[in-house]
């Protein structure tokens, strides 16, 4: 832990190097004295030799793009004068070697659920069929959560409303019918939810009993049903969720957390509103805690898999078989196929706010995207919502944006989220708690009430890689056990339940 240099370059191969902070034009940096041409802003790269047009760019150690002009040493390289390089060639794979795993006693206080699975919260669940009924699922949430306010229950986190947009209008043996039934089902059956009330309206193509058979679910005690045209209209199916709700809630508030092993914890990785410093402070510090959790038994999924690309082979690299790894393929050659169909490609990813934060193209994005993965061998690729029941590193198909993503790795069974953000990304993800992971001091001090914590003090030479993974890590097992997140005291996490309609959403 040393002050930071003004331009740190992060491989012996690179031909630019990132700002630490601000440099002004003409001023003088780096070991060698180089002269900045015109003011680079902090997270920005700057070149660290001359490189002619046509030229591959490099950062950490992988080319990230081509020059598209002749670039001096000490120019600002960003989108006027970096473009996008496709990635070329054949894809290749390497299996994982078998490694003794060190074993953790780490332990968590959680909610023990009947099939075994292990709740970091305990909620009861209000979840719509179909559009039609959401304003009615929300309306029960609303007046049940109103009704409880004034009691004291300790052990109960509250109601959560899973309301959506989707239901009807498909078809019933489609694939959107498959995608909406399967991330609902994944809530309904979360071990963060103590009980759920599933509402339909009653001609929804996505109708209640159809829903439950498809997901192998059934009425009982711990999953009611009530459909609005049986039940008299939208007053009297209100007053009867609440009613329903009230009935389960003795249920939902007799659980009590025990010490559990760090092993039933399933961690869902984000990322949102990248900027230069997430490849350096949160992203690999996050790695260094999902290598922790591994290690002791536990799993984490990355998902986004336009966010993968170009750097992909850190995944394939290190994958337990060939079947893991054509799947892993098979998904970014959709992506690259369903983007080209658009008229666009997967460099259309990286947003308007990750530009101004020093990001240039999809494949500088990527690699910190990956870097959240830690080094444990990948173990498993899956649909989106796919339920992931195997300890490790796993893969989850999904979209770029960040509601839908993670959306499906709560379905998948996440019980916890965490997010890493340089620019300030406000998220939650009900019933599932978010941790939100700010790279870059200045953007904390920002927006301290929406961050749980400041890896931004690896860049300031406070704190080191390895002593903010396991600061991460701590946080997990704390926020497992009932720490509340930032996410969680400002009302974030219902409105980011979006699942995904299939075809193309970067």
């Amino acid at each position: 832990m040393t002050s930071p240099p003004k331009v740190l370059r992060l491989d012996r191969t690179d031909t630019v190097g990132v700002a630490m902070s601000l440099i002004a034009d003409c001023e003088v940096v780096g070991s060698h004295g180089l002269t900045a041409h015109g003011d680079i802003p902090q997270g920005h790269k700057i070149a660290l030799a001359p490189m002619r047009s046509g030229e591959v760019v490099r950062k950490l150690g992988k080319v990230i793009g081509v020059a598209l002009a002749d670039i001096a040493a000490g120019e600002h390289v960003h989108t006027h004068n970096l473009g996008f390089h496709p990635v070329e060639g054949g894809r290749g794979f390497r299996l994982a070697e078998a490694t003794a795993q060190a074993g953790s006693n780490a332990t968590f206080d959680g909610y023990r659920r009947e099939d075994g699975r292990v709740g970091t919260r305990n909620m009861l669940a209000v979840m719509a069929t179909v559009n039609c009924s959401s304003t009615v699922a929300r309306a029960i949430g609303d007046r049940f959560s109103r009704l409880i306010e004034a009691r004291r229950l300790p052990d109960f986190d509250g109601v959560v409303v899973i309301a959506h947009q989707h239901g009807c209008s498909v078809r019933a043996d489609g694939p959107g019918m498959t995608i909406l039934r399967r991330t609902l089902a994944g809530y309904a059956a979360h071990p963060n939810v103590a009980g759920t009330l599933v509402v339909g309206l009653g001609c929804e193509d996505n109708q209640v009993d159809g829903f439950l058979a498809a997901s192998g679910l059934s009425p009982s005690p711990r999953l009611r049903r009530l459909v609005i045209q049986e039940a008299g209209g939208t007053a009297a199916t209100i007053a009867a969720g609440v009613e329903a709700l009230e009935a389960m809630l003795p249920m939902a508030t007799s659980a009590r957390r025990t010490s559990v092993s760090a092993s039933q914890l399933l961690v869902g990785l984000q990322c949102g509103g990248s900027d230069g410093f997430s490849t350096l402070t949160a992203n690999p510090a996050l790695g260094l805690a999902v290598d922790r959790l591994v290690a002791a038994g536990g799993g984490a999924i990355l998902s986004e898999t336009p966010e993968i690309y170009g750097a992909e082979s850190l995944l394939l690299d290190r994958v337990v078989s060939a079947e893991t790894a054509q799947k892993l393929i098979a998904k970014l050659e959709w992506w690259e196929q369903a983007s080209a169909r658009d008229g666009g490609s997967l460099d259309n990813n990286p947003s308007v706010g990750n530009h101004e934060g020093g990001i240039t193209t999809i494949v500088e994005k990527s690699l910190g995207a990956v870097a959240k993965a830690g080094s444990s061998p990948l173990t498993g690729v899956y649909d989106y919502a796919e339920p992931i029941r195997r300890p490790g590193l796993a893969f989850m198909d999904s979209p770029g944006y960040d509601p839908v993503s993670a959306t499906g790795q709560v379905a998948a069974g996440a019980n916890l989220i965490c997010f890493t953000t340089g620019r300030g990304s406000c998220f939650g993800a009900r019933p599932t708690p978010s941790l939100k992971l700010a790279t870059n001091t200045a953007m904390h001090r920002r927006m301290a009430a929406d961050m749980d914590l400041n890896c931004g003090e690896i860049a300031d030479g406070t704190a080191s890689l390895e002593q903010m993974g396991e600061r991460i890590f701590e946080l997990m097992l704390a926020t497992a056990s009932g720490r509340r997140t930032a996410s969680e005291d400002l009302g974030y996490g219902e409105e980011e339940f979006i699942p995904w309609t299939p075809g193309l959403t970067y």
